[in-house]
């Protein structure tokens, strides 16, 4: 795969007349925390239930010092159409904690600090830096599935997929891939269709 037929297919995906406008649940929100605390439960759930449990949660804990305070059972209680809400709900809490105590309340605009907290791995830190404007990718599952589709990589580790994404697409490019995959993915839940688009994306020169 080359840079230019790359940047031709993302383009392609960005601007195609299929892809719904949606929020996704890293954007929008009123600080860093939020948006960090909304992506570390977004994993493995839909954008649209981790925003509506988001805006829950927030009227009651909006910063770290609200939320690292909270109970653990208030805490379930509130985010439990979460997947695996028992363990996410350690996770910001201590995240909380951790950010008050470290940090001093403000979330590090820092990768490897970012990964030091818990609940936030390489895909979380990658994706919320990029909506601060960082240069990163945050490869998920939508980012992963695709991009072997077309041939962006041959891998399915993660961590590789991600290398093999930046050393394919300028860095200024880096940000717009998982959003532009993920509403690419949202948008076409038949995989008979997803698949028949990226197909034709192929075919792209």
């Amino acid at each position: 795969m080359d840079e230019k037929t790359a940047l031709k297919q993302l383009e392609f995906i960005e601007k195609h007349p299929s892809i719904k406008k949606m929020r996704l649940a890293a954007e929008s929100w009123a600080s860093d925390f939020q948006t960090l605390i909304s992506i570390i439960l977004s994993a493995r759930t839909l954008d649209e239930t981790t925003i509506e449990v988001c805006k829950k949660l927030f009227e009651e804990h909006p910063s770290p010092k609200e939320l690292s305070s909270a109970s653990i059972k208030e805490i379930e209680k509130i985010i439990n159409p979460i997947n695996f809400y028992q363990n996410k709900s350690k996770y910001i809490i201590n995240c909380s904690k951790e950010i008050l105590q470290k940090f001093n309340g403000k979330v590090p605009n820092d990768f490897e600090k970012l990964v030091t907290l818990p609940g936030v791995g390489r895909k979380t830190a990658n994706v919320f830096l990029a909506q601060k404007g960082g240069d990163n990718i945050g490869v998920d599952t939508h980012v992963s599935y695709i991009s072997q589709k077309l041939g962006w990589t041959k891998n399915k580790n993660p961590d590789k997929i991600e290398k093999d994404l930046t050393n394919l697409f300028p860095k200024n490019y880096w940000a717009r891939i998982n959003n532009a995959l993920v509403r690419f993915g949202k948008s076409h839940t038949s995989r008979f269709y997803k698949n028949k688009l990226l197909e034709d994306m192929k075919k792209i020169k």
